[in-house]
């Protein structure tokens, strides 16, 4: 049976309804651990001098930037695929994606022979991830004005032709899968105090929750940007709500809706949530690359701006800071070293 059933909502849009929401149990991880383990590298644990200096703290970057297809992303998909069920093997796989998430279900789906479809909004502008996504096999098709139109279309895609819809976020496999990283941090720095980590749809932050939080006790801090605040204002309210926009430059984390398994875990065991501006987005991207040769697309880059926001707080402590992700358009790049 797949984890999910399609339902009608109120205003006639197909949604899913899942029939499991619960977290992944730490059994789960350690499971999803090693079946990441055969199809993926470990990801370094670098010392940043220039945060650590600028902080005075022990500030350690996770690069899951170096990961295939350059995302952290492809970590859950492994997990997700190897364990599909067999119903789903010939029809295939579809999805909504802003473009790593996207990437990380073709290249899993790929190395299983199972077929991938990934709908990507019409003013999605990064082409090289759309690019990607069709060098490793997959159907890209086109739809919506943003990512959350794109999933509804996805969504009623997989009802009507009965592919194995994956969501965003509501997937125990992908967070388990995504909390192999949270155990590497963990066997490599167990004195970390706090991990700062982007929040889009909120499966990395809930995989580091379920991790560095629960089993270790540290804090978990999870950052938005002020233009795409729905996971912010969810978590601070406790309520679930379609905002009617999100704008940030950072596509990665541009999505107007929560989603309902990561808000759960991150309400349990996320010990804060930030929010930047897109200015001091793009000035962590640019302090990145300049200082500790790291490009870091925005979404990834807001852990940093957070940090830096928190300044002296963080004093004294051993900082973990994500890098989600290293998927910049050119474009963008060039805008933020000519305008920053």
């Amino acid at each position: 049976m797949p984890p999910y059933k399609p339902v009608n909502s109120p205003d006639k849009t197909t949604i899913f309804s899942y029939h499991d929401l619960t977290p992944p149990t730490t059994r789960d991880i350690y499971k999803a651990q090693q079946i990441v383990r055969q199809y993926l590298p470990r990801t370094p644990l670098v010392r940043s001098e220039s945060l650590s200096a600028e902080l005075d703290a022990n500030v350690l970057i996770k690069r899951e930037d170096t990961l295939p297809t350059r995302s952290f992303k492809i970590r859950g998909f492994y997990n997700l695929v190897a364990e599909l069920e067999p119903e789903f093997r010939e029809k295939g796989l579809i999805t909504a994606s802003m473009g790593n998430h996207g990437q990380g279900m073709a290249t899993a789906a790929r190395e299983f022979n199972i077929p991938a479809i990934i709908v990507v909004p019409e003013t999605l502008e990064n082409q090289t991830k759309i690019s990607s996504m069709k060098r490793l096999g997959a159907t890209v098709i086109k739809h919506g004005q943003d990512f959350d139109e794109a999933r509804e279309y996805a969504e009623q895609q997989a009802a009507k032709e009965g592919y194995r819809y994956v969501h965003g976020g509501n997937e125990p496999h992908l967070i388990a899968g995504r909390a192999s990283a949270g155990l590497e941090v963990m066997e490599d720095c167990p004195e970390v105090d706090v991990v700062i980590n982007p929040v889009g749809g909120g499966s990395s932050a809930s995989a580091y929750a379920l991790t560095i939080g629960k089993l270790l006790g540290g804090d978990v801090i999870g950052v938005q940007a002020t233009g795409a605040d729905a996971v912010y204002r969810a978590w601070s309210e406790g309520t679930i709500e379609l905002q009617e926009q999100a704008d940030t430059f950072a596509e990665g984390i541009n999505t107007r809706t929560p989603f309902a398994l990561p808000l759960q875990i991150m309400q349990d065991y996320l010990t804060k949530m930030m929010l930047v501006e897109d200015d001091d987005i793009r000035f962590a991207i640019q302090k990145l690359l300049t200082e500790d040769a790291v490009l870091a697309e925005g979404a990834a880059a807001v852990g940093v701006a957070a940090a830096v926001q928190l300044g002296d707080k963080l004093a004294g402590k051993t900082v973990v800071l994500p890098i989600t992700g290293s998927n910049l358009s050119a474009e963008k790049l060039q805008d933020i070293l000519v305008n920053s």
